[in-house]
């Protein structure tokens, strides 16, 4: 009888140990909400990393992709657990509201303007983005905006400066209140010009009659930021999924693999370490 109570009380001490070590190794919550600019989700670059990080740790990330105005309104409603956007002041304001914790920059790749091969406003010798849009302008050529309030929306407007057309007086300014797709698409189909981030145009490209005219002038970096959203000020979110993302994102493995991405397939990266 006590040789049997000895060998049920050690069964039962491995089943505990067990359960305790799994409780260890397995987060809790195993959801992470993270709420992206659809440049970053649209380049594919987000499919190629994620899969990574949710073997390593066991999480599952759910991504929401919208113009950047868009994904830190969706943090602000409570439906993210951390952010990835590129417009700066939007991104200081969503910290300075109380959101957000820490804007962490950790890579950036180039806005290119493409349009038709043949080029009818003659933008490919500018000096820079602001001289191409200028010309683009006298020549009353089709220019396709976002018009959607997203990183690329508020980096062409910072482009335009005070010469900002006005849509509903300058007809071949279009206005789109699109997504990145979505709009290289409208300006492959109508022959115009348009911004767009460098990683999204070459994952898309083969689909599209559209050509870089324009590509990598200083005024047309662009940076993209991780920011972790703040439990004091939001609820219900995965506090520890997020900062576990955050530090993957920025960590050894990551940084390899974002070196990687585009080489193969287009003979360069599509995105660049700020390290670098």
């Amino acid at each position: 009888m006590k040789k049997l109570l000895a060998l049920l009380l050690a069964l039962t001490m491995v089943f505990c140990f067990a359960a305790c070590g799994g409780t260890e190794e397995t987060p809790e919550n195993k959801i992470i909400r993270m709420s992206t600019t659809t440049s970053v989700n649209d380049s594919g670059l987000l499919a190629y990393l994620l899969p990574a990080f949710e073997e390593a740790t066991g999480y599952t990330v759910e991504v929401q992709s919208a113009g950047t105005g868009a994904a830190i309104q969706s943090a602000k409603d409570g439906n993210a657990d951390l952010i990835l956007v590129h417009a700066k002041a939007s991104e200081e304001e969503f910290i300075n509201e109380g959101y957000g914790i820490e804007r962490i920059p950790f890579m950036y790749n180039y806005f290119v303007v493409v349009g038709p091969e043949a080029d009818a406003a003659a933008i490919k010798e500018s000096e820079n983005a602001a001289a191409a849009f200028a010309k683009i302008a006298e020549a009353e050529a089709k220019f396709i905006s976002r018009g959607d309030e997203s990183g690329t929306h508020k980096a062409e407007l910072k482009i335009w400066g005070e010469n900002v057309p006005d849509a509903e007086t300058a007809s071949w300014y279009i206005n789109a209140g699109q997504g990145m797709g979505a709009c290289l698409t409208m300006a492959s189909e109508q022959g115009a010009y348009c911004l767009t981030d460098k990683a999204t145009f070459l994952s898309n490209k083969a689909d599209l009659d559209l050509e870089i005219l324009l590509a990598e002038g200083e005024d047309m970096k662009n940076t993209y930021s991780l920011i972790e959203c703040n439990p004091e000020k939001l609820t219900d979110l995965n506090t520890e999924g997020a900062k576990a993302l955050i530090e993957w994102m920025t960590g050894d493995e990551a940084s390899a693999l974002i070196a990687k991405y585009g080489e193969e397939e287009y003979g360069s990266a599509l995105f660049y370490l700020l390290q670098d």
